[in-house]
């Protein structure tokens, strides 16, 4: 039986929809030192395939389920497999909806973790350092000089 999700913007899915999702290791900056902490964040096919793949990931494992076991209505609900200390991503619904469409249009997808099996053989690394709320700020000094004659018609 297929129940409809009650989201004004996404009458095209249903509570049995498959979805991946993450707990990630992120970092953030705070008085100038970075904090670890780790987040719950949906996984969208094409990523998934990368991961799975062997590319090295900030994600520790995948859990494999439906829209319905992670939405009640408006309530969103924290996977058993997850950490309490786990956070759920920034615009995490809209996230979750958007990714839970790439598997509706990349079925095949979703036999890579098999609906209800945490996947947790990733090559999990953090050399390179996920910082959710970096700023970048450009200077003067960030302009490419440009030859003389660049504009000029010779």
């Amino acid at each position: 039986m297929t129940i409809a999700i009650s989201y004004p913007e996404s009458p095209d899915l249903t509570a049995d929809d498959y979805i991946v999702l993450g707990l990630a290791t992120c970092f953030v900056k705070e008085d100038g030192e970075v904090h670890q902490i780790e987040v719950i964040e949906p996984i969208p096919s094409a990523a998934l395939e990368a991961i799975m793949k062997g590319i090295p990931t900030s994600y520790k494992l995948a859990l494999a389920t439906t829209l319905g076991s992670i939405l009640n209505g408006d309530q969103v609900s924290k996977p058993t497999n997850f950490p309490e200390s786990a956070q759920f991503a920034d615009e995490f619904g809209l996230r979750l909806f958007a990714a839970a469409r790439t598997y509706k249009r990349r079925e095949v997808t979703k036999s890579l973790i098999p609906l209800g099996t945490t996947y947790t053989e990733l090559n999990y690394s953090t050399e390179r350092k996920r910082v959710l709320n970096a700023a970048r700020v450009v200077t003067k000094d960030d302009n490419v000089k440009q030859h003389s004659h660049t504009h000029k018609v010779l």
